[in-house]
């Protein structure tokens, strides 16, 4: 590869990551502030997840179904979806809010929405009031935009790849601590009846969990507040604190910064090279909140309607296996299988998991419907679908770094993000409500043994393997 001596001034058209950059040696990341972030990314997924084992419980105590469980899934369905469809419309609007008034006061307005919004949820006693409260967490978090330019100004051309592998891993923390949190702690007055005896918690039994994520937020809104640096070059501090090794990681962290994305004609990203990697990760979103949100629908599901029939704290722990086992997983051993199969082969390979990890859910109703209890076979049966989530999990990592290095210029990396954001949270949107809707058609109907549900979203997953494979083969001029 040809190489140009003579010095040149970065600008909006710079590469990304230039050509060379491989000679220099890898900046330092700025582990404290990026850690505060990852603290702030956590309290996504543990609001939005929180709900999940005790949603199908709530709505069948609200009455609102009559008493038909097979419907519980359509209605539990729209109340987890709410979030992402109220977050898609306006995360893209937080994004270039952000570029004008600093990343600091959105991310602060998106952390006491979900403050406010928890609360609600925890009061609420009716149906509208739980989608009231669920669309005011959604419309007021633009905050994973944010988080991922602030993360892209915290790096520079060398370390860049690095931060943002870090992203997934606060998402499977996240994903362990929402949903232990909120198998453990719903219906207090059952679990700790000393404790709890007073009638407020029989009235608003699933106000404990809401409270304690809402006070995790506040700890984080506070970190927030005295600990972390505003990264937006216009509004930072002349002296800033932020470690800046050199002048040549100033420049490249200026120019990194989004100048404005209501500048950038988001028809001249709509490029191959950067819709491939965004579409592979909306289709990835969509299977994997289907996921998750079967999984607690199926758990739950009275074992004569092929489910496996477990309680609210049953369901909790095994929900945060699941996530811990993934964080832990990712963390050791993430690094070193990129570096043996290639980015390109790992995300293939993680993405074929999808199907057998769909194939277990229908054997594991033919187990309960033969042996009539929950059983080793079972458990055994479960057990190899956490190994198999395991490696499909390692998808979500492996995917940002191909949107990331889509970039083909440093000022269009945060109109990346907040398109690729958005692409997600409509997956994540509709990825609830339609699975939960498939499962509850497929069950009230029989269709395929009320299996129906399972054979469609592996069709799906066969189009996101063919769309894999069009991803490059390999990341040239990238850092690691």
């Amino acid at each position: 590869m040809d190489t140009v001596d003579s010095p040149r001034t970065a600008s909006d058209t710079t590469p990304l990551i230039p050509a060379g950059a491989s000679k220099r040696p890898k900046t330092p990341l700025p582990k404290f502030q990026i850690g505060i972030l990852m603290m702030l990314h956590v309290t996504e997924p543990i609001a939005s997840m929180s709900i999940f084992p005790y949603i199908n419980q709530l709505i069948r105590e609200l009455g609102i179904t009559g008493g038909d469980e097979a419907a519980v899934g359509y209605y539990a369905g729209i109340i987890e979806s709410l979030f992402f469809v109220t977050q898609a419309l306006t995360v893209l609007r937080w994004s270039r809010l952000s570029d004008r008034i600093g990343r600091k006061p959105v991310l602060s307005i998106g952390l006491l929405g979900i403050c406010m919004s928890m609360l609600c949820f925890g009061l609420s006693t009716t149906f509208w009031s739980l989608v009231v409260s669920r669309c005011l967490c959604g419309v007021l978090n633009g905050n994973v935009g944010v988080l991922k330019t602030m993360i892209a100004e915290l790096t520079d051309s060398t370390n860049m790849a690095q931060g943002y592998a870090l992203m997934p891993i606060s998402w499977k923390i996240g994903s362990f601590v929402g949903p232990l949190m909120g198998g453990m702690l719903a219906r207090p007055q059952d679990s700790w009846p000393r404790l709890f005896a007073h009638s407020f918690w029989s009235k608003y039994p699933y106000f404990l969990p809401c409270a304690v994520v809402a006070c995790l937020v506040v700890l984080s809104y506070l970190m927030l507040l005295f600990f972390l640096e505003e990264t937006l070059s216009t509004k930072r501090q002349p002296k800033s604190t932020l470690s800046i090794p050199s002048g040549a990681d100033i420049e490249d962290r200026e120019a990194l910064a989004p100048r404005s994305m209501a500048d950038i004609p988001m028809r001249s990203l709509l490029t191959p090279t950067i819709i491939i990697p965004i579409a592979n990760y909306t289709i990835l979103c969509f299977l994997d909140i289907s996921l998750r949100t079967l999984m607690p629908l199926f758990l739950s599901t009275p074992m004569h309607l092929g489910g496996l029939g477990l309680s609210p704290s049953s369901i909790g722990p095994w929900l945060a296996l699941i996530g811990i086992s993934d964080g832990v997983f990712q963390a050791l051993f993430f690094a070193k299988i990129v570096d043996w199969l290639g980015p390109k082969r790992l995300f293939c390979v993680s993405v074929s998991c999808f199907v057998p990890v769909m194939l277990m859910f229908p054997i594991m109703s033919w187990l309960v419907h033969a042996r009539g209890i929950v059983d080793h076979a079972i458990t055994l049966v479960l057990l190899s679908q956490l190994v198999l989530a395991l490696t499909w999990g390692m998808a979500s990592a492996t995917i940002f770094v191909f949107i990331t290095t889509s970039a083909p210029a440093k000022n269009v990396l945060g109109a990346i993000n907040g398109l690729g954001q958005t692409s997600a949270s409509i997956s994540r949107a509709v990825g609830p409500a339609l699975a939960t809707s498939l499962f509850a058609f497929s069950k009230e109907h029989n269709l395929l043994y009320g299996n129906a549900v399972f054979v469609i979203l592996i069709m799906v997953a066969g189009v996101l393997r063919w769309l894999a494979s069009q991803l490059p083969d390999e990341i040239q001029d990238r850092d690691e």
